[in-house]
């Protein structure tokens, strides 16, 4: 079978591997030949970053993690042959034509018309994981810094629960198109325009009761999030550290009595099928995100296409029928 594999800084080849023995794992493992995978923005540091030289090349389809597809062969009571499936990859990533993963991960799919949509209730999982751990937001000022794909997802979010005001903040205008799509009530493109300023026109001086930092991979928007919230305001941080230490504006933070959240992965058996039951039900639409297909062979122009923006990607899907 063939995957993709990085084998140095920002280089993808598409390798043969061997299909791998379902009797080599424990229970409860289940193989899946993948129907579509997509790049998340935390898939870019194993791509981007200058790794040790031993670690090259990487693990075959790493680091795709949002896929589905068919169940092949299984060692768990709950999936048989033929089941479609959303699952977190295991042993091998999924940026391959089968993929391993384990029951207690893997959740049957919805019947949608649309499985790239569907796919969409991975990422969006891990959004509803970070949700649970706000307050209420009925009537509230948000502000979502980083309007990627997770930022994109977010936005719709915030709407959907109530807030007054969602604003948008990315430095790339067809970003913003879209998040508008996504239900954003303002938008600022922070190239252009002073966000701080911005934010309080906006709230006519109220500032934000919750920011959300979706850029990660930088430490500078971090302190913005500490300007933009008004006093026992709450900053969630949701955007993938490449850095473990920051310039931490602590003093600011502690002043205004502000809660920090951190925010990372979903609880899978839970936060993937309510996703899907908005998508399905049409109560969530994440169509506009997703702006590209692309054979799964074409791995390294995809990631090339996220990492630039180029032809104003937001979402790519890897098909792979």
């Amino acid at each position: 079978m063939r995957a993709g594999q990085i084998v140095a800084p920002r280089q993808i080849e598409i390798i043969d591997i061997e299909q791998p023995n379902l009797a080599d794992y424990p229970d409860g493992t289940i193989i899946i030949k993948t129907v579509h995978s997509a790049i998340c923005g935390s898939d870019m540091p194993s791509f981007v970053l200058e790794h040790p030289t031993e670690s090259y090349p990487m693990g075959p389809g790493l680091s795709i993690h949002e896929a589905i597809g068919i169940v092949t062969d299984s060692k768990s009571d709950k999936f048989k042959v033929g089941d479609e499936v959303l699952a977190l990859p295991r042993h091998i990533g999924g940026l391959s034509e089968y993929f391993l993963s384990h029951e207690s991960v893997t959740l049957p799919l919805t019947n949608y018309s649309r499985k790239d949509c569907i796919l969409m209730s991975q990422p969006l999982g891990t959004v509803v994981w970070a949700c649970r751990k706000l307050p209420n937001l009925l009537n509230l000022d948000t502000v979502v810094i980083g309007q990627g794909p997770m930022g994109l997802l977010i936005t719709h979010m915030l709407s959907n629960l109530g807030a007054r005001t969602v604003i948008t903040t990315d430095v790339v205008d067809f970003r913003l198109t879209v998040s508008k799509k996504m239900r954003a009530t303002h938008t600022i493109n922070a190239a252009k325009e002073d966000p701080v300023a911005t934010v309080k026109e906006i709230t006519e001086g109220r500032m934000a009761d919750l920011v959300v930092e979706v850029v990660g991979h930088q430490t500078e928007t971090i302190n913005q999030c500490l300007e933009l919230l008004k006093r026992e305001g709450t900053l969630l941080a949701f955007g993938v550290p490449d850095d473990h230490i920051y310039d931490f504006h602590f003093a600011d933070f502690f002043r205004k009595n502000l809660r920090f959240i951190g925010s990372v992965g979903p609880d899978a058996p839970n936060d993937f099928p309510l996703a899907m039951d908005m998508i399905s039900q049409g109560r969530f639409d994440v169509s506009p995100i997703i702006t590209h297909h692309l054979p799964f062979t074409e791995a390294q122009l995809g990631f090339e296409m996220a990492l630039n923006k180029k032809d104003e990607a937001i979402k790519i899907v890897f098909d792979y029928e």
